[in-house]
């Protein structure tokens, strides 16, 4: 009877060790994995960040007379009176 409960008991420990390890193994992945989400979101926040840098800047710059001129010359093809425009035919 001794010898069967040193068995059991031998048996037992080692099944809930097999536990533990698989435990710890599934619970690091698990934590890999958040990690990586993480990181992604803090990159998706720095470049959020950046993006709102810029528009800000366009907003304190947008009623600017050298901003409306070269959105003037660029998107709709005005330019001062008596200014020479030159004309790459190459293109």
């Amino acid at each position: 009877m001794k010898i069967v409960k040193k068995i059991y008991k031998k048996v037992l420990f080692v099944g809930l060790l097999i536990y533990a390890v698989f435990v710890f193994i599934s619970q690091q992945n698990t934590l890999n994995t958040y990690n990586k989400e993480v990181s992604k979101y803090k990159k998706d926040i720095e470049e959020a960040k950046e993006t709102k840098e810029s528009l800000i800047a366009m907003k304190d710059n947008i009623n600017s007379p050298e901003y409306i001129e070269e959105i003037a010359r660029e998107k709709l093809g005005m330019y001062l009176p008596n200014e020479r425009v030159f004309i790459d035919i190459g293109k």
